[in-house]
């Protein structure tokens, strides 16, 4: 009897949390708040004031503090001491945050399974360090926008993170391919007997690192971005080697990638479903053809407009990236008409070589596209296509304002109609032997 009346208790008390959105709890939810989000509060909340409302909260589980600028490691500190049940921390955008808050939170041994701390630019590696070896329940760690993170602190996260699933690295400047396991085997090009060698340049602390070898397999990793860091083929190769199952890859902006990459990539074979290769000048057709053909359940791509008709055969392909690729016609778009039939985004932005024929088809043919970025199309400005289009962002100058053309949902049958019964009207004038004028209403009359 005494065992069932503590599990009813505990179902009760469970029931009985709640959870806050974007204000501080009252006196009366102090001990029953769960989850605390802070992300756009309807009024201003100061530090001082987060900190005396946290240190009565005992039971929160995750905190969003994205909307409180003001937050500083007082705040972190309390929440450290107080939630001792503590599940996931959102500190984007905190930027009065340092190393002495995070590390508070190391030191009390939290629960802790997901950790966002992109754009705290006053971190150090020390707290990164300390979070990879005392988070031993980490799944997600997003560490993006960090100017001070070095390899040091990375090769922790590697070598200690053993449970992670989404590790994000975006935009962090000091980063290269120290940071990163070391491919088992590497091929070293003897140089050159008859150059003469270049003068002795002093070595760095960096450069003194020895190659990260690591014996176990990251199995768990499943998401891996690293938009704009300056890594070469052999992290590329590293990571693979060690996260064979990775399932999104970012590599946007990674310009010093070649082929070589690709073919590391390919290994992923299956489990590959995202990969993100936008401004990686150097990859050539080759290495994106046989990607296409290995890693055949992808659905997500941003490339180049050479892969264009290899991956429009992908059967899962969802969702397609094409922004700014000047060489693509309307040949590549005939391509992806006929054979991407699973596509449901579509980015097309400033591809402006593409005729309205040729988008008129790509519309009747992607019976499932809900959203359609059209941005920068001569061939869109015509009178009549603007109205299915969203609103124009408030900050566009006059020029984007007038080039911008995004369909979503409906809007994208709205538009299809409309090129249809033009069409129509068209081949009617020619029947007719009339000249055929451009139309802006949806109407089926010649004149």
């Amino acid at each position: 009897m005494l065992r069932e009346h503590s599990s009813e208790s505990s179902n009760s008390f469970y029931e009985d949390m709640i959870n806050v959105t974007d204000r501080l709890p009252t006196e009366e939810e102090y001990r029953r708040i769960r989850h605390l989000r802070l992300q756009k509060p309807r009024e201003p909340i100061l530090d001082e004031e987060l900190s005396k409302v946290l240190v009565k909260c005992p039971h929160l589980e995750t905190v969003v503090l994205t909307g409180v600028p003001d937050a500083t490691d007082k705040s972190v500190v309390v929440l450290a001491a107080k939630a001792v049940n503590l599940l996931g921390l959102n500190l984007n955008g905190c930027t009065h945050i340092t190393d002495v808050g995070v590390l508070e939170l190391t030191n009390k041994s939290l629960p802790l399974q997901w950790l966002q701390l992109n754009g705290v630019v006053g971190l150090t590696d020390p707290s990164i360090s300390a979070i990879a070896k005392t988070c031993s329940r980490l799944m997600e760690l997003e560490i993006c926008d960090l100017p001070l993170l070095t390899p040091v602190a990375v090769r922790d996260i590697w070598s200690f993170s053993r449970k992670l699933r989404t590790l994000r690295l975006a935009n962090n400047p000091r980063l290269n391919d120290k940071a990163f396991p070391s491919p088992l085997t590497k091929d070293v090009t003897p140089e050159p007997l008859d150059e003469k060698p270049l003068p002795h340049r002093p070595t760095t602390w960096l450069e003194r690192l020895p190659p990260l070898i690591l014996r176990h397999s990251a199995d768990n990793l499943r998401v891996v971005d690293l938009t704009n860091c300056k890594i070469t083929d052999d992290a590329v190769d590293g990571i693979v080697v060690h996260a064979p199952k990775i399932q999104t890859f970012i590599l946007s902006g990674c310009s010093l990638l070649t082929d070589r990459a690709l073919e590391s990539i390919s290994k992923l074979g299956d489990n590959l479903d995202v990969l993100m290769l936008a401004h990686v000048s150097n990859i050539t057709d080759r290495a994106v053809v046989k990607l296409a053909r290995v890693c055949i359940n992808l659905r997500c791509v941003d490339v180049a407009y050479m892969s264009v008709f290899e991956f429009a055969s992908l059967p899962s392909l969802r969702r397609l990236s094409l922004v700014r690729v000047h060489k693509l016609t309307d040949i590549g778009i005939f391509a992806l008409a006929e054979h991407a039939t699973a596509l449901e985004i579509l980015h097309l932005s400033y591809c402006d070589r593409l005729s309205l024929d040729a988008l008129h088809l790509l519309l009747r043919k992607l019976d499932r596209l809900q959203h359609l970025n059209a941005t920068g199309i001569p061939s869109l400005r015509r009178k009549g296509v603007h109205r299915f289009s969203e609103p124009t962002p408030s900050n566009c100058d006059p020029d984007q304002q007038a080039a911008f053309r995004v369909f979503n949902g409906a809007n994208v049958g709205r538009l299809r109609r409309f090129l249809d019964k033009e069409d129509k009207r068209r081949r009617e004038a020619e029947a007719k032997n009339v000249p055929f004028v451009m139309r802006a209403d949806d109407k089926l009359d010649l004149f």
